[in-house]
């Protein structure tokens, strides 16, 4: 079977629930290894890789035939994650509504201002409603690009308020915001995306 071309805001996770897969099948799958070890993690892909999917084959279970059995099906194991910051300061304990395309979570900011909830592999988009309705803002789910990309150097900085385009290019205007985060940072300011900058935007992304 021929590999797959991945498209924009698709992940392992989200392809193999397409094709009745559970996602370590076709992670952990040897033609994939390369894949794997470029992106490590089943979340992150970018639309020019290439993605294998095994021929399906049943899988047969010896049990008696005079009792009950339980099988359980494997479910989604997607999380999503976000940080609310306010001017580079956690909104703690902050009370906030989340619709992702109609399932509505209510809950509370935890001390660093941190949500997290498992979602739907399915989930393209979401709402966060903050402050009672008064803040609204619109959240894209799969969207985030490698860090090895530099499309997805922009969009991490986007995210934390370093505002530059989504070009794929290292413009001066991601430069300049590769140096304003770098100073607030205290990195080498130096609008280049060295490793200890992506290390930092790495582990603000998570």
């Amino acid at each position: 079977m021929p590999k797959q071309k991945v498209g924009k805001g698709e992940t392992v996770i989200s392809l193999a629930k397409k094709k009745g897969f559970d996602w370590r099948t076709v992670w952990d799958h040897g033609e994939n290894a390369e894949l794997k070890a470029k992106r490590k993690d089943p979340s992150l892909l970018f639309e020019t890789d290439e993605i294998f999917f095994p021929e399906k084959q049943l899988k047969e279970v010896s049990k008696s035939t005079d009792a009950e059995h339980t099988f359980k099906r494997k479910g989604d194991p997607c999380k999503i994650k976000l940080q609310l910051l306010k001017l580079g300061k956690p909104r703690a304990n902050e009370d906030y509504t989340f619709n992702v395309e109609g399932t509505i979570i209510n809950g509370k900011t935890d001390a660093e201002g941190n949500i997290e909830h498992f979602i739907s592999s399915a989930a393209k988009s979401a709402k966060l409603i903050l402050r009672g309705g008064k803040e609204e803002y619109p959240v894209k789910v799969g969207y985030l690009d490698p860090i090895e990309e530099v499309v997805g150097i922009q969009q991490r900085l986007n995210n934390l308020g370093h505002n530059c385009a989504e070009s794929g290019k290292l413009d001066e205007k991601t430069k300049a915001a590769l140096k304003k985060f770098q100073a607030d940072k205290k990195l080498e300011v130096t609008g280049e995306i060295d490793d200890a900058t992506k290390a930092k935007l790495q582990s603000l992304s998570k």
